[in-house]
């Protein structure tokens, strides 16, 4: 059975040379880089290297402005909650979009206990923000903009450089959440206005195990973890070396190969998403279309008349890893907060289904993709489905291509769901 992998926003295979790299530093180059002998100064000079790689892959204005933490995750928790301490007794208002990834809303959620407040700014039905609503709510008390560069559910490019220009204007920090596209889109934290970014490696072929937080100095940050002095004193903790090393590698390839990443990965967006819509009828891209404004690397569908899960699961019988943004939690069907944002109806919601490329996918992956999900995943989940039995019979209509017949599927959906 063909083994085909389009979960690229979850976790990408770590590059050879990434982990060539890494190795002396699990083995003879073992040392602490807060010690003062030889494997000490070794394991320093290797971080500076990374810092250096990464600096480039962000066009950032010094290696120092790199730092390291955990993951993507903790790297948002600091810039989130870092310059907020750093700022309270400036104001306690906070922007964001409604759209953010669950580490920043969170975060956010977390201040908001403690007296912080925030603003969070709507998006139109493709997923973007209007830089003109940002600027309409940032007060004399905002201390903090935060805005994705791309959305990690639906792939839509965000207006950055405009939102930063606007809270450079009022005098406000921003911070950029880039985890779903760095090493997939060019970066430019000064073009960007931006003064906090935040991404993960494992997202562009690094190891898992490392963040990286740009910060530039002119924005004030506060640690969020107390011990010792490592990262400048803004993240207290032992380095994770071999990981560093690895994404140091994988920023620099990232960088050499972007153009060709990204040529790839868009024709196989496009013959994905064309030869999908060509088999299976009743089938909704969320999300702008495949193009400039649409990360090449992702496309988020609704399969109406069956729920992601099922598709989830049918589709790694077969072979194919994918994500799905619903999930069910103690009885309770949820759906992502980002479908709901865009107002998509609680059933195509949750028919969610996320396919992420990367850059060794083929085209023979992409046909076996979609021979699959149209004979072995959708057919038998439809002939499976009530609902779809009743859209048969006239008892229910479609909402992606209503037919006027009987009640709308996103009503009788909604029926259903409150009976849960």
């Amino acid at each position: 059975m063909r083994q085909v992998y389009l979960d690229h926003q979850s976790a990408t295979p770590l590059l050879p040379e990434a982990l060539d790299a890494m190795r002396p530093f699990l083995t003879e180059a073992f040392g602490n880089p807060s010690s003062l002998h030889q494997l000490g100064l070794r394991a320093r000079e290797a971080m500076h290297h990374a810092r250096v790689q990464i600096a480039a892959l962000l066009n950032a204005e010094s290696p120092e402005d790199i730092f390291f933490t955990s993951d993507g995750q903790e790297s948002a928790n600091l810039a989130v909650k870092g310059v907020a301490y750093a700022n309270q007794r400036k104001g306690h208002h906070i922007v964001c979009s409604e759209t953010e990834h669950p580490a920043v809303l969170n975060s956010i959620e977390f201040l908001e206990k403690q007296g912080f407040t925030c603003t969070k700014v709507k998006v139109d039905r493709q997923g973007f923000v209007n830089p003109d609503e940002v600027r309409a709510v940032i007060t004399d008390q905002t201390i903090l903009v935060a805005v994705h560069h791309v959305n990690h559910d639906i792939g839509a490019i965000e207006p950055v450089k405009a939102i930063g220009r606007i809270a450079a204007e009022r005098g406000v920090p921003f911070y950029v959440d880039a985890e779903a596209s760095a090493g997939w889109l060019p970066i430019d934290v000064q073009a960007f206005g931006a003064n906090l970014l935040s991404f993960s490696p494992h997202k562009l072929y690094g190891p898992k195990g490392v963040g990286v937080l740009y910060r530039n100095k002119k924005a004030r940050l506060v640690s969020i973890l107390h011990g010792g002095v490592q990262e400048g004193g803004r993240r207290a903790g032992i380095e994770n070396v071999p990981a560093i090393v690895g994404a140091g590698v994988a920023a620099e390839l990232a960088l050499r190969d972007m153009p060709q990443r990204i040529a790839h990965t868009a024709r196989l967006q496009r013959k994905l998403w064309e030869q999908l819509q060509a088999r299976v009828p009743y089938l909704q891209l969320n999300g702008p279309e495949p193009g400039p404004h649409r990360i090449s690397t992702n496309l988020n569908i609704s399969t109406e008349f069956i729920e992601g899960e099922g598709q989830l699961l049918r589709c790694d019988v077969h072979g194919i890893a994918v994500a799905s943004g619903s999930s069910c939690v103690s009885k309770s069907l949820k759906i992502s907060h980002v479908l709901a944002a865009i107002g998509l109806n609680h059933a195509l919601a949750q028919g969610n289904l996320i396919m992420s490329l990367g850059k060794d996918n083929t085209d023979e992956d992409i046909d076996y993709v979609v021979e699959t999900f149209a004979e072995k995943v959708v057919a038998p989940l439809r002939a499976m489905s009530p609902m779809w039995d009743e859209f048969e019979r006239g008892l229910i209509d479609s909402a992606i291509h209503p037919r006027g017949q009987g009640k709308s599927f996103a009503a009788h959906a909604a029926t259903i769901s409150g009976k849960h």
